[in-house]
């Protein structure tokens, strides 16, 4: 079964996000199930998805007057904006792909089924609460407090989904699941730490006091 049926993209993946969401158990055995190419996967969900804190946060730092801290208002440069966001989403592409592998690397260490497709699936649809609550980047000052809490219904999804794709047993999906979290962890920072070394902005910043 394919994630995206032809003609029906948007339609498709509005009626996923909705269902990992709302029904992430029942919605974890579909995908189990399912064998799409990573390609496809990237294409079809990876890639609109990861978009939206990307162009959310330009359009939240840059088109609605910049960001503020202890009343210095800074105001980032266009080309500094759109850098910004074009190396955010590039590295969040690139993280989802090193959180598959990793999982799909730790798994003979725990012993779970070995199987890339199905930690790809498993990277990229545990991202899904993370990058919807990238809307919320629009208003710059709650932002960060539902990103937060994307983040957290993300390791949820993660928490779920772990053993049903990747077939660890019991006893053994707490340690696994645990050095999971840590990478997810690890990676977002890196790719956060990464994104600020590239851009800061991407250039000129003019400050309002």
């Amino acid at each position: 079964m394919n994630v995206v049926e032809p003609g029906s993209a948007g339609a498709s993946l509005f009626s996923r996000v909705c269902a990992i969401l709302m029904r992430p158990r029942e919605t974890w055995d579909l995908i189990d199930a399912e064998t799409p190419q990573i390609s496809e996967l990237y294409k079809s969900y990876v890639a609109p998805l990861a978009a939206i804190p990307a162009v959310c946060g330009m359009v939240g730092v840059f088109g609605l007057g910049g960001i503020r801290i202890f009343g210095v208002h800074l105001r980032p440069s266009l080309t500094g904006a759109i850098t910004d966001m074009v190396v955010s989403y590039v590295l969040t592409l690139v993280g989802v792909y090193v959180l598959a592998w990793v999982i799909d690397e730790l798994a003979p260490r725990f012993g779970a089924a070995r199987g890339r497709t199905q930690a790809f699936k498993l990277a990229a649809y545990s991202g899904t609460a993370w990058w919807v609550a990238g809307i919320f980047r629009l208003i710059p000052a709650i932002g960060g407090l539902f990103m937060l809490l994307g983040g957290l219904y993300t390791l949820y999804l993660l928490y779920l989904g772990l053993p049903k794709l990747m077939k660890v047993d019991d006893d053994r999906a707490t340690p696994y699941l645990a050095v999971s979290l840590v990478v997810t962890l690890v990676l977002t920072l890196l790719i956060g730490a990464l994104s600020s070394c590239f851009t800061n902005y991407g250039g000129p910043l003019s400050i309002d006091t």
